[in-house]
């Protein structure tokens, strides 16, 4: 999988992106009685990262293998070199949103009205709180990223019930008190309340220099008895392939990408490493497979395979 938990999906009712895209250039269009722009226009005036265009980023490559628009050059380039090595890629990208939805709406099932998606990437249909305010309108969503293309299209593309709210941050995974303390966050989630939080194909891009666990578990310790983590990550578990592996990797190390596949157990750590917490439905499992409740996989998902996958997904409650 290939995510900066960019989401997937054809972008509804969105054009090309002009190359000479301005992050502070974003149009107020169909504003929402639920969304709320304070902390974008606090991140439009003092953009926290630059947007750089001729380079490929992973969000928009993410964005490409899944047919939208929202992708330069640059970023068409690598994945095409993904796509030619590892024809499944798309598949896989599809998959794993397919995973965030039916972990979305379990999430829902269990009462939960308040959600921390972090790593978000470019908007796209399907995104966390279209699928969370469809089961409960009264959801709270909080979007978190620090892409500036992430931000241009955030107006645009994200809404809300006018009984729930939504919100985007901007900000980076890898400062959480920024995150936990940014006035948005504080007021729209409650964290004395079971809340949802997201990191979905977001931490395979952060090597274990980068102490990713240690990061993860400072959000989880925020966070109140019966939350539940919703986690997807890339696995080479499924495939003997060193050399494809080696080249793709390579692919995104060659744009300052980092990319880290991680084992089974290496996933099921973030969510048991640290105690208090229990997997919920089958546990870590191919995120095509992934399935709790209600839920099942679709039949998209049942003609693929965990070799074409090469992702793990999982879902996580803290107990009381």
């Amino acid at each position: 999988m290939t995510e900066c938990h960019p989401g997937s999906g054809l972008l509804p009712g969105e054009g090309p992106v002009s190359e000479n895209a301005d992050v502070n250039d974003v149009n107020d269009v169909n504003a929402e009685p639920g969304w709320d722009w304070a902390e974008a226009e606090e991140a439009d005036a003092e953009p926290r990262a630059e947007l750089r265009t001729d380079v490929p980023h992973p969000a928009r490559m993410y964005d490409y293998y899944l047919g939208g628009k929202d992708n330069f050059p640059a970023d068409r380039a690598a994945a095409e070199q993904v796509v030619k090595l590892v024809p499944t890629v798309p598949d896989a990208a599809r998959a794993n949103r397919r995973f965030l939805g039916r972990a979305v709406r379990h999430a829902g099932r269990l009462g939960i009205r308040q959600f921390l998606d972090i790593g978000t990437g470019i908007p796209t249909a399907e995104n966390t709180h279209e699928v969370a305010q469809r089961l409960a309108p009264e959801s709270r969503i909080v979007y978190v990223d620090n892409d500036p293309m992430v931000l241009t299209h955030a107006r645009a593309l994200l809404s809300s019930t006018p009984e729930g709210r939504t919100a985007y941050v901007d900000a980076d995974f890898h400062d959480p008190d920024a995150i936990l303390n940014a006035p948005v966050v504080k007021e729209l989630i409650d964290f004395s309340k079971p809340v949802a939080l997201q990191v979905v194909a977001l931490l395979h891009f952060l090597s274990d220099a980068d102490q990713p666990y240690a990061l993860l578990d400072r959000y989880k310790q925020a966070l109140a008895p019966g939350s539940v983590l919703i986690l997807s990550h890339g696995t080479a578990d499924h495939s003997d392939d060193e050399e494809t592996k080696s080249a793709v990797t390579g692919i995104y190390q060659a744009a300052g990408i980092t990319v880290a596949t991680r084992s089974h157990d290496e996933v099921q750590r973030f969510a048991l490493g640290s105690g208090g917490w229990e997997l919920l439905g089958p546990g870590v499992a191919s995120v095509h497979e992934w399935a709790a409740g209600d839920e099942a996989a679709s039949d998209d998902d049942r003609r693929l395979t965990a070799a074409q996958v090469g992702g793990y997904g999982l879902m996580a409650v803290k107990k009381g």
